[in-house]
């Protein structure tokens, strides 16, 4: 066992810096990314502005190896693109003599076991290498696995009650994920057409404003916002008592754009069915007590959020919370019925931690259903999951944290019925434990992508924010 890597899953921010963490501790390791290159599902929304800056985007031990190297960092206080965080971080990152031999490309793992033994069998399990199969049956043995492979490719669906809506299937041609590049590759799709934007979250208040953009420069542009709740204070957010004025202004060109009547606002909207129009499609909603209505529209935005697939990990025992998909341990901890981005407490290994020992999903998908990620607590994740690989326990559990917390609401829809402002106002910035030594935060990171996207003249669009849904 002890001559065998650790292997990552996923080359994207959390799974890069795992990977340096594993680097600094001395710890062999390999990188499978089943994209063609570092940073795949970030590439897919290079047109979005995040409202982190950079000083919040950078893990601390990839930070230290960049550095060592002669790399030139950022301007902090800049708010970069997806594409710029790839090009001026995770590319630079990927290709460092450090890191370059153990990543690998178009390496997409289908399945996680244990070499000769299924979930049934108890002896000698801790002591049997992992077996990860690849999409183009090569098999590969490992020590331990971390498991950043994310949420990117598999949305929610648009249906209200967790499954499909009636048609939601033939209705595809219609629809649309997070992050279309509505005011660049995508434009020609929205342009002169009424688009449904469903979802409360970041990615939905990109993508309305970008479509409100494009509508005053191409007639016919009609836009409408759909969300579950009765109110779109959650959304809205914190304005000027945001500890990350990028967002708070999100909200606030939001919240114009609609009292102005640019764009429609449909509150209390359950998805229950799409049905094909004269080449358009019906989008029927059916309220409480089985009452229906309808809209018309052209094109459909799904901001619904990400959920996990834990497929790959079948034959492994994991021990997940049945509301969540999380660690059963980690759910109570993240449950955006009671949590916001800011107030989720830190957290490492022991969190993380399943029945099947040296398994770890990290990132993005160790929430599950949560849309409170923030790619900070993700860095701090793998600090300590790879502390205790390299069996230094104090470190994996001197879990410490710095977040900035004004502005970010709770997920639960109940807590802005009522009231214009779901944040309240600004306390100092929370800060839980061990602060990075370089004074790096990790940055925000909202459903799978891992950072919080700044609407404008960059485009639209984005994964739903950290509370999203």
């Amino acid at each position: 066992m002890d001559s065998l890597p650790v292997v990552v899953v996923g080359a994207g921010p959390v799974g890069l810096a795992a990977a340096a963490h594993l680097h600094e501790r001395g710890l062999a390791f390999t990188v499978l990314e089943a994209g063609a290159d570092a940073g795949a599902a970030v590439r897919q929304w290079g047109h979005v502005r995040v409202f982190s800056p950079w000083r919040y985007n950078l893990d601390s031990a990839a930070r230290a190896l960049l550095d060592r190297a002669g790399w030139v960092a950022p301007d902090p206080d800049a708010l970069p693109t997806g594409a710029e965080l790839v090009a001026d971080y995770l590319q630079p990152l990927a290709e460092s003599p450090q890191l370059k031999p153990h990543v690998r490309y178009g390496a997409r793992v289908v399945a996680i076991s244990r070499l000769g033994l299924d979930r049934l069998r108890t002896a000698g399990r801790d002591r049997a290498p992992f077996l990860l199969r690849l999409a183009d049956g090569e098999e590969l043995l490992a020590r331990a696995v971390i498991d950043a492979s994310g949420t990117w490719g598999t949305p929610n669906v648009l249906g209200a009650s967790g499954l499909p809506a009636r048609g939601e299937a033939e209705a595809a041609a219609h629809l649309e994920h997070a992050l279309p590049d509505v005011l660049g590759a995508d434009r020609e799709r929205f342009a002169g057409r009424h688009t449904l934007v469903v979802g409360a979250g970041h990615s939905a208040a990109n993508t309305l404003l970008s479509l409100a953009e494009l509508a005053a420069e191409a007639p016919g542009t009609a836009v409408t916002w759909a969300i579950r709740s009765t109110s779109p204070a959650r959304t809205y957010g914190g304005g000027d008592a945001d500890a990350l004025p990028a967002r708070g202004a999100l909200g606030s060109r939001l919240r114009a754009h609609v009292d102005a009547g640019r764009i429609r606002l449909l509150t209390g909207f359950n998805v229950h069915a799409l049905s094909p129009v004269d080449g358009r499609v019906a989008v029927v909603v059916r309220a409480a007590g089985g009452v229906e209505d309808s809209v018309v529209v052209d094109r459909i935005v799904a901001a619904t959020g990400f959920r996990p697939d834990h497929s790959i990990a079948a034959e492994l025992r994991l021990d997940l919370d049945p509301v969540l998909g999380a660690t059963r341990a980690l759910a109570p901890l993240i449950d955006p019925n009671e949590h916001s981005c800011g107030t989720v407490p830190p957290h490492g290994v022991d969190q993380l931690a399943h029945p099947e020992t040296g398994y770890y999903a990290v990132g993005m998908k160790s929430y599950g259903r949560a849309p409170t990620f923030l790619m900070a607590t993700g860095y701090e994740q793998v600090r300590s999951v790879v502390a205790a690989l390299a069996g230094d326990w104090d470190a994996a559990r001197d879990v410490r944290l710095e977040l900035p917390e004004t502005g970010v609401c709770n997920s639960n829809p109940a807590d802005s019925a009522s009231g214009d402002d779901c944040c309240g106002t600004a306390p100092a910035p929370r800060s839980a434990g061990r602060g990075l030594a370089t004074g790096v935060a990790g940055g925000l990171l909202a459903a799978p992508v891992e950072l919080l996207p700044l609407g404008g003249a960059a485009g639209g669009g984005q994964t739903g924010g950290c509370c999203a849904g």
